[in-house]
Parts: structure tokens; C-alpha cells; sequence
């Protein structure tokens, strides 16, 4: 209606205005309803050329939508393993801070877990202590041992000295039965050795191995217990929180609730414009939305990011073919927008549903040097239409509440 009465100023006011004072004709007499056709057929049928021109041109280089949103990611509250809550810390809805505690699982199961790897530890300790008491006994038995085969060895040499010196006076039988000796004590050395490097590997080696491996299974109790305790991982609130002690969580199947970050929604407005404004939609490009549960107030914006890719083209590949014609609606351009000053969501709801009007700029193109005339006109006639757009966004904020709360019904 806005763009019919501002093309009737250019078309049909001047030719009523032409037919009124310059031909004489007065409406109601010459000019009237059965002769108005007639009269102003060229007035009526510029006005209609001019005003589908008009349109197509502002909802061409200054796109609108409805589909717009503060879209915000939730965090599901789920613990990683499933069992049973046996204490629940927060309310309905409350405030959380990263860390704090959320609820608690039945944890008798992994306390005795972890008792269990607490006693392996202090197990593999005490075999430790005993081991190396059995290194000290180890060395003492080798010196022993060394002891014996010296004086062994000693009175070999010396009676094989004296049966060489006076051959017969020792009997060959003893100093054969010295030698023996003497070999038996070497080999009890050798043992006591073997018995003392055994000991010093298991010290060294094998004890402090099995000492690791009940760290480890104490380090995995533990992992296990902190699990039965579900923190919040960032700064938000928990909303709707429904799960009292005594419930069964799931992480497959069944989750405790959902954290909604901290200024999640607050930071970029989503909207879906149709797929014919692709080629117009660019970063940087200015725009101006207005939000139900912020009426009456219009928030100066700017283009962050337009996806390339359509939503309602994704499929996932599977056992039957695609067919196109299945796509019951075309999908939009999805578009990233920043409020242009600081703080311009404020007071805005997150989730909530916005109108968009996006602004196209060629004001660069029309500074360039090699710009030609008609082209600077039609740039600055396109430039300037957006104005008419403002407008429209601006008495479609001022009638969202009447439209709201009146002619809704609600």
C-alpha cells in the first residue's frame, strides 16, 4: 500500500491534477467512477508498472524476512556412565558457575574400588620394605659365603704347600677332598649371588612395576569415583531441572537436564533469507532488526557470515536414491548478524523471534571514477529506495505489539 500511494504521486496525481485544473474536468461530473478507466487509464496503469517495479526492486537489493532468531546452543547435563542419583545439589531453575556441583551418583561401587586399589598400593609398599630386607640378607649370605670358600681355599694351599715341600706327608685323599670343598663353596657363592641379584631386580625392577600398575588402577578408581559427580563445565543456568535423588541417568538414553551458557543468544541474531537474494547478500552489509520481546525498538546490525550451503539440500547417504521433488520447501539463506554497537541484544530475549531488513551499499561503485552517469543514477535510486524499506520496518514494530496482543486473539 505504502509503495502504491508513492507511485500514484508520480503518476496518477499528476494526471488527475493535469485532467482537474488544466482540462477543467471535475471529478464527479466529467470524471467519475464509470469514466475514471477511461480518464486515468494512463495514470492507473503507470502507477501498477511502477509500483511492481518498485517492489521488485526494494525486496530485491533490500532483502526482509520474518525467519529470523536468536538461535543459542544448550549443553545436556549428563554424567558419563549411567547409575543411580543419589543427591541433587541445584533447583528448578538456578545460576551455576563452571565446576560447581550438579548432582551426585550412587557411588558405593567405585569407593570400594578405590579402597581396594588404595590397599593394593600400600600391599605392593610393604613387599617393597621386605624386599629390601632381603637384599640386606642377600649381601650377608654372600659374604658368608665368600668366607667360607676363603678358608676353604686357604687350607687347600696350604697343605697342597706341604705336600710339595714333603710329598706324603698330607694323604692325596685329603687335599682331593679340599678341592670339592672348595668348589662346593664357590658354588654356594655363586647361589647366594643369584639369590642377591634376584632380590636387588625385584627392588629395582619388578616391585616398583607392580607399584605403577596399582598407581594406575588407584589413578582409575579415582577417575571412576569423580566421574559419579557431575560438574558444570562452563558459567550458565540450568533450566527445568527435573531429576531428583532416587532417578536413573542414562548418557544414551535418559540425560539429567540441559546448562544453557552464559550470554548464549546474546551475541548474533540468525535469519533465513529466500535463495533469489544470495547474489545480494554480502558480509559487511548493514541491516536493521526489531524483535518481539524487545518491541518498539529498532537494532542497527551488520552481516557477520552468509552460509553457503542451504540446510534443506543435506542428505545422508544411505540405501535409497534421492529424490528432489521430496523437498517440501525450498530453504533460505542462513545469514550471521552482530548488533553494530555494543550491547544492542541487550534486553532482548534469547530464542527470540526477530524481523531483519538487510541494506545494499553501492556507494563505493558510485564514487568510482569509472562509474558512468546513468549508472550512478540507477545505483542511487536503488540506494535510495531502501528508505522506503526502513520505513515499513519501522511501522511493522510499531503494530508488532497491536498485531501481538490484539489480532492475534490471545
Amino acid at each position: 500500500m505504502l509503495e502504491l500511494i508513492l507511485c500514484s504521486l508520480f503518476t496518477l496525481v499528476p494526471d488527475y491534477l493535469y485532467r482537474r485544473y488544466v482540462q477543467g474536468k471535475r471529478f464527479g461530473k466529467e470524471i467519475t467512477f464509470y469514466s475514471v478507466w477511461y480518464e486515468l487509464r494512463w495514470g492507473i496503469t503507470g502507477c501498477l508498472m511502477l509500483t511492481v517495479a518498485l517492489i521488485t526492486t526494494i525486496f530485491y537489493y533490500h532483502p526482509s524476512t520474518t525467519s529470523a532468531a536468536l538461535f543459542y546452543r544448550t549443553i545436556p547435563i549428563l554424567p558419563e556412565g549411567s547409575g543411580r542419583v543419589a543427591e541433587v545439589n541445584i533447583g528448578f531453575s538456578e545460576p551455576v558457575k563452571k565446576g560447581e556441583v550438579i548432582f551426585r551418583l550412587d557411588s558405593s561401587k567405585q569407593v570400594a574400588a578405590l579402597d581396594t586399589a588404595k590397599r593394593k598400593v600400600a600391599e605392593v609398599d610393604a613387599s617393597l620394605v621386605a624386599a629390601e630386607a632381603d637384599v640386606v640378607k642377600a649381601e650377608a649370605q654372600v659374604q658368608e659365603a665368600k668366607s667360607a670358600h676363603q678358608q676353604a681355599e686357604d687350607e687347600l694351599n696350604v697343605k697342597s704347600e706341604l705336600q710339595r715341600r714333603n710329598p706324603g706327608i698330607v694323604p692325596q685323599r685329603d687335599i682331593e677332598k679340599l678341592q670339592v670343598l672348595v668348589n662346593q663353596r664357590q658354588a654356594g657363592i655363586d647361589a647366594a649371588t643369584a639369590v642377591k641379584q634376584s632380590a636387588t631386580l625385584r627392588v629395582s625392577t619388578l616391585l616398583p612395576a607392580e607399584k605403577a600398575s596399582a598407581e594406575a588402577a588407584l589413578a582409575q578408581a579415582q577417575v571412576d569415583l569423580d566421574k559419579t559427580v557431575v560438574r558444570a563445565g562452563v558459567d550458565g543456568r540450568v533450566e527445568q531441572f527435573f531429576l531428583r535423588a532416587g532417578d536413573v541417568v542414562n548418557p544414551l538414553m535418559r540425560p539429567a537436564g540441559i546448562l544453557i551458557p552464559d550470554r548464549a543468544g546474546q551475541t548474533s541474531l540468525q535469519a533465513g533469507f529466500g535463495q533469489i537474494e544470495a547474489q545480494v547478500l554480502k558480509e559487511g552489509m548493514v541491516a536493521e532488526a526489531t524483535c518481539v520481546s524487545k518491541p518498539w525498538v529498532i537494532i542497527p546490525m551488520v552481516i557477520t557470515s552468509v552460509q553457503d550451503y542451504i540446510a534443506a539440500g543435506q542428505f545422508r547417504g544411505g540405501e535409497q536414491l534421492i529424490e528432489a521433488q521430496n523437498i517440501a520447501r525450498p530453504g533460505t539463506i542462513l545469514v550471521f548478524l552482530e548488533p553494530l554497537y555494543k550491547g544492542g541484544l541487550e534486553g532482548v530475549t534469547a530464542g527470540s523471534s526477530c524481523i531483519v531488513n538487510a541494506y545494499t551499499s553501492n556507494h563505493e561503485v558510485i564514487s568510482a571514477k569509472e562509474t558512468g552517469v546513468g549508472q550512478a543514477f540507477v545505483l542511487h535510486a536503488i540506494d535510495t529506495v531502501g528508505l522506503v524499506h526502513a520505513l515499513l520496518l519501522r511501522i511493522q514494530a510499531l503494530l508488532l505489539p497491536i498485531k501481538t496482543l490484539v489480532l492475534s486473539g490471545h
